[in-house]
C-alpha cells in the first residue's frame, strides 16, 4: 500500500515537474523575460518537491504513522484539485445555439457602405458616390474626412517605426498585392474549368463535405467548418469597390448560396508579438494574401464539380465572416470582436467560400470564451484607444454581445499607421502553440474554476499590460531591436 501510494505521488511530483520544465522552455523560446523568470522558479519549487519525496522516502518517513497520513492527505489533496480544474463544469447554452442564442430582437442588415473601410477606402471626394451616401449618413462625413487627411484607416503606413519602417511597409504592401489580383469577378466567382463546364460530380453531402474540408485544409488552412447561411450575416449592399467597377457600389446583394465553407489560418506568433509595430501588419496582410488564395482555390475547385461558389477574402466579402465562423464551429467572439478558437485565440484570420454544393454543418462550439472574457479584460485595459468595453455583454443592433467602437479603433490605426493588433497580442489565449499553452487551452475550454486561475497566472508570469517582444532581425524596425 505504502509503495503504491508513494509511486503514485512521485509520478505526480515527476509530471509536474516535467510540465514546469516545458513551461520554463516554452518562455525562453517565446522571448518572454519576467516569464522566463516566474516559470524558472516554479519549475524550482517542483523540482524541489520531487527531491523531497525521495528524501523523506530514504529517511524512511513514510514507513511511519505520520508519514503514511501525510502522504494520504498530500494525494486527496493533489486529486481533489485535479478533478476541480479539469472537469467539465456546466456549458454555455447560447454558445451552443451559435448565433442564433445571441439574438435578442430584430437585427438590422449590415450595409457593407456603411463599414470604416467602404467608407474611407472606397468613397472618393467629389464623386457622385461620396454625395450620395454622406445624405444618407451624414454623421459620419466630419469624422471620415478628418480620418482621410491622416491618410486612411492606416493613415501613413508604418508611421510608429519611422524612420525605420520602409522595409516593413514594403513586405505588407506586397502581400496585399495577392488579395487585389484576385478582386476579380472570374477569380472570386470562378467558372469551371473547360475540361469540366457543364458537367456535375454527384456528391453526397457527407462525402462532399470531407473532400471540401480536406481540401482546404490541404491547402494551407489550420481550422474549416461549415455552416448554412444565416441572411442576417450577408451584406445588403454592395461598399467595396475594386477594379474600377463603379456600377456595383450600392447594389443590393442577393445571395442564393445556402452553406459557407469557413476557415482560419494561424497568424505567425512571433509577429503579432510585436504589435502595435510594423511586423504585426506584416502578419495581418501575409495571412490576408494566404486567405484569399485558400478562398480563390477551393472556389474553383467546387466550381469544377459543377457548382456555383463564390470566395469571401479580403478584397472580395458577400457576408460577415466571424458570425458565419461561430455558426461552423470554428470558434466564439470575444470581448474584443474578433473570432476566439480553442488551438490559436484571436489569433487567426479568416476566409470563406459560399457554395450551394450541398454539404453538412458543423455544430456551434463552447470553448468558454464568454466566461472566460468576463473574467480577463486584459484587452480592454490594453486598448490605446478604449475601443473595447470593460462591462458585460450588451444588446447591440439586436445581438448580445461586446460591441467595439470601431471610429476609435480605427482612429488609432491611423495614428500608428499599422493595424494595432495590440488586443491579439495581450490575449492570454494568444500564447504560442507549445505543449504547456495547449494543455492550458484544453483546461480553460472545459472548466470555469481553470479560467480564474489561469488568467490569474498569466497576469503574473506576463504581467497585467504585457509589453511588445522584439521582431525577428529579418522585420527590426528600429535600430538595436
Amino acid at each position: 500500500m505504502e509503495t503504491i501510494l508513494l509511486f503514485i505521488a512521485a509520478a505526480g511530483a515527476g509530471m509536474q515537474a516535467i510540465i514546469g520544465l516545458s513551461f520554463f522552455i516554452s518562455c525562453v523560446c517565446e522571448k518572454e523575460p519576467r516569464a522566463t523568470v516566474y516559470s524558472g522558479i516554479q519549475f524550482l519549487l517542483m523540482l524541489g518537491l520531487v527531491m523531497l519525496l525521495f528524501y523523506l522516502n530514504t529517511i524512511g518517513f513514510f514507513e511511519t504513522n505520520s508519514g503514511l497520513t501525510f502522504l494520504i492527505i498530500g494525494l486527496a489533496l493533489a486529486g481533489s484539485l485535479c478533478f476541480f480544474l479539469m472537469r467539465k463544469t456546466e456549458s454555455n447554452p447560447r454558445a451552443l445555439d451559435g448565433t442564433k442564442g445571441l439574438i435578442l430582437g430584430e437585427v438590422p442588415p449590415t450595409d457593407e457602405r456603411d463599414t470604416v473601410f467602404a467608407r474611407n477606402r472606397t468613397l472618393r471626394p467629389g464623386s457622385e458616390e461620396y454625395k450620395t451616401y454622406y445624405e444618407m449618413r451624414p454623421e459620419f462625413e466630419n469624422s471620415d474626412a478628418a480620418r482621410r487627411e491622416k491618410g486612411g484607416p492606416l493613415g501613413h503606413p508604418g508611421a510608429i517605426d519611422r524612420p525605420h519602417d520602409r522595409p516593413n511597409v514594403a513586405a505588407t504592401l506586397a502581400s496585399l498585392s495577392i488579395p487585389l489580383h484576385l478582386s476579380q469577378p472570374e477569380k472570386f466567382n470562378p467558372p469551371a474549368h473547360p475540361a469540366f463546364k457543364g458537367q456535375r460530380v454527384e456528391l453526397n453531402p457527407g462525402s462532399a463535405s470531407t473532400r471540401v474540408k480536406g481540401y482546404t485544409l490541404g491547402i494551407g488552412a489550420n481550422l474549416v467548418g461549415i455552416c448554412e447561411i444565416n441572411p442576417l450575416w450577408v451584406y445588403s449592399h454592395r461598399g467595396e469597390v475594386f477594379n474600377e467597377n463603379w456600377d456595383d457600389w450600392g447594389r443590393k446583394l442577393e445571395l442564393t448560396h445556402k452553406y459557407a465553407v469557413v476557415f482560419a489560418t494561424e497568424m505567425a506568433f512571433e509577429l503579432v508579438g510585436t504589435a502595435p509595430h510594423t511586423p504585426t501588419t506584416i502578419a495581418s496582410m501575409g495571412n490576408y494574401a494566404q486567405g484569399a488564395f485558400i478562398a480563390t482555390q477551393l472556389a474553383a475547385f467546387i466550381s469544377n464539380l459543377g457548382y456555383s461558389a463564390t470566395a469571401n477574402h479580403l478584397r472580395h466579402y458577400d457576408t460577415l465572416l466571424v458570425p458565419l465562423a461561430v455558426d461552423a464551429g470554428l470558434g466564439e467572439t470575444g470581448r474584443l470582436g474578433y473570432l476566439m478558437t480553442k488551438d490559436y485565440g484571436p489569433r487567426v484570420r479568416l476566409g470563406a467560400v459560399t457554395t450551394d454544393l450541398p454539404l453538412v454543418p458543423d455544430k456551434p462550439v463552447d470553448i468558454g470564451v464568454v466566461d472566460f472574457c468576463r473574467i480577463c479584460k486584459k484587452c480592454a485595459h490594453c486598448c490605446p484607444s478604449s475601443s473595447i468595453p470593460l462591462g458585460d455583454q450588451e444588446e447591440a443592433n439586436g445581438t448580445f454581445r461586446w460591441k467595439l467602437n470601431a471610429e476609435t479603433c480605427f482612429d488609432y490605426w491611423g495614428k500608428v499607421g499599422t493595424d494595432c493588433n495590440i488586443c491579439m497580442r495581450v490575449c492570454p489565449w494568444s500564447h504560442a502553440s507549445t505543449l504547456p499553452h495547449q494543455l492550458i487551452r484544453s483546461l480553460i475550454a472545459r472548466n470555469r474554476y481553470s479560467r480564474q486561475l489561469f488568467n490569474l497566472m498569466d497576469d503574473i508570469f506576463y504581467g497585467t499590460k504585457p509589453k511588445p517582444k522584439p521582431a525577428p532581425e529579418w522585420a527590426r524596425y528600429k535600430n538595436g531591436d
